[in-house]
């Protein structure tokens, strides 16, 4: 619909600036036909609309007064207005509901903290980043101190247990106390189960280590992030002013990176609700924290493991080596953030640093010695065994070269394979002799074997097999002309 002063410009182009009706279209972005069905028209007139009529118009009194009575959904008004006659869709009653309803923008109260009362812990995400020869999920766990709002912020691959409790207490470490408190959301860490009117089920583990420091645990009411705005903001700002734009190739390079980020800028700079430094706010409240005891918690994940026939134990598609007489018991396995610890009942038998790279084999080479040594020893007895099954005076000569010999087992091995080459019997001849003989070496029994094939197997005459080979031999006639020629000579000579 055309306005009022759309018109006095159509007119104004028309009649004073003496313009053609496309010259007016086109300098008032118009179509030439709505220029010229105005240009007709002496005075303008706004078009009437007649008001439509709505399957809903004769309900709209009856939703007022159910919304004011209760805080009705639309579903629950379409299904009542359906109830006593309504034939309309569900769209126009959603429509008018939402017009008519009133918005009422949440509001919320501004939480005050004492210095050293309360901290505010969460987990963060950010892609993935090179461990090894794979790629894992980037996570960062972020403890905020609610009166200084002091940051703590350290970077892992994991969220579980093990990794939640270490870094909770690398930030008292950090802060050099623990806070009264610690507000957490519902993650399965902290939190089992959360219903409304009810009292949370906490996680046993992190009850058990909230006791060993002394904290109170305080859950966010369920879908109430808010309640721990500050660590919420902190997450946001880690994002925002630390990993946008941050290009690290490797893992082992994220933590050098955030504990220079929170030194020099994080907990340094002045915070838009404080109007302080974080740093500075600290110190009022160092002296408030609860003091770090010195026995630490047992913070390891347990779990029961059976050892593989190649003495491995599993742990996050990474197998570790125990000792091989542990091949095939079951095992207790302890896992750290930084360490894999395994016992068998009360006693430790093998502890790794933990890999956080995927498919490796963590193998101590001590854990294999003894299985190398049962077996070498086995060989031994095997070798010793058939040795003393050639000559009942085998053992005298095997005791001849260990007084005689640094390395009679050389030497027995090599008589072995003597005795694969010319015969059990003949080397245990050879042995007698070299008993007699008190010769004690491979050598001499090789030479001894050696001598008597040499007598053994003397030429003996010719044997004949037909006689007839001897008789009917065909032998030339001798020239002996040769003869009268050597006594003519010689007659000549004479005379």
């Amino acid at each position: 619909m055309l306005n009022y002063e759309t018109f006095c410009q159509i007119r104004d182009h028309l009649g004073r600036q003496r313009l053609t009706v496309a010259q007016t279209a086109r300098a008032l972005a118009l179509d030439p036909r709505t220029v010229a069905k105005w240009a007709r028209v002496e005075q303008f007139h706004p078009r009437t609309g007649v008001a439509r009529v709505s399957k809903l118009d004769a309900y709209k009194g009856q939703i007022v007064r159910w919304l004011d009575a209760h805080p009705y959904s639309a579903q629950q008004i379409y299904q009542r207005l359906v109830e006593v006659g309504f034939t309309g869709g569900i769209t126009i009653v959603k429509d008018y509901v939402q017009h008519i309803r009133p918005h009422h923008p949440a509001a919320f109260l501004k939480l005050d903290f004492a210095a050293g009362e309360c901290a505010q812990v969460d987990w963060g995400e950010w892609g993935t980043i090179a461990v090894g020869s794979t790629r894992r999920r980037l996570s960062f766990f972020l403890m905020v101190l609610c009166h200084s709002r002091l940051m703590y912020l350290e970077f892992t691959v994991s969220q579980k247990m093990e990794f939640f409790l270490a870094c909770h207490e690398n930030a008292f470490a950090a802060f050099g106390g623990c806070p009264a408190k610690i507000m957490v959301d519902n993650l399965k860490s902290a939190v089992l189960q959360r219903m409304v009117g009810e009292a949370p089920v906490f996680n046993p583990k992190y009850l058990d280590f909230s006791r060993h420091w002394g904290f109170e645990i305080i859950p966010c009411n369920v879908r109430s992030g808010n309640e721990k705005g500050r660590v919420e903001n902190g997450v946001g700002y880690v994002k925002k002013n630390l990993l946008a734009g941050l290009e690290l190739a490797d893992f082992a390079a994220m933590q050098p990176a955030a504990t220079l980020w929170t030194n020099t800028v994080a907990n340094v700079r002045i915070h838009g609700a404080t109007h302080q430094r974080p740093i500075d706010r600290f110190e009022e409240e160092r002296a408030l924290l609860r003091p770090i005891k010195p026995a630490g918690y047992d913070l390891a994940r347990v779990e029961s493991v059976r050892a593989s026939k190649q003495f491995r134990v599993p742990l996050d598609s990474n197998h570790y080596s125990v000792p091989a007489r542990c091949a095939g018991k079951l095992l207790t396995l302890k896992a750290y953030a930084d360490r894999v610890c395994i016992y068998e009942a009360e006693q430790l038998v093998a502890r790794h640093p933990r890999s956080m790279d995927r498919h490796r084999d963590i193998e101590e080479p001590e854990h294999a010695k003894q299985l190398l040594e049962q077996r070498k020893s086995a060989r031994e007895q095997l070798l010793l065994s058939r040795f003393l099954a050639l000559s009942p005076r085998a053992q005298a000569y095997r005791e001849g070269l260990e007084a005689k010999r640094a390395n009679a087992r050389v030497h027995l091995r090599k008589i072995l394979a003597l005795a694969e080459l010319h015969g059990v019997d003949a080397v245990a001849r050879a042995l007698d002799d070299g008993l007699e003989l008190q010769a004690f070496s491979s050598e001499y029994i090789a030479n001894i074997l050696a001598a008597r094939r040499r007598i053994d197997h003397e030429p003996a005459a010719l044997q004949l097999t037909r006689r007839a080979d001897l008789l009917d031999l065909e032998l030339p006639e001798p020239d002996l002309s040769i003869y009268d020629r050597d006594e003519g000579i010689d007659d000549a000579k004479s005379s």
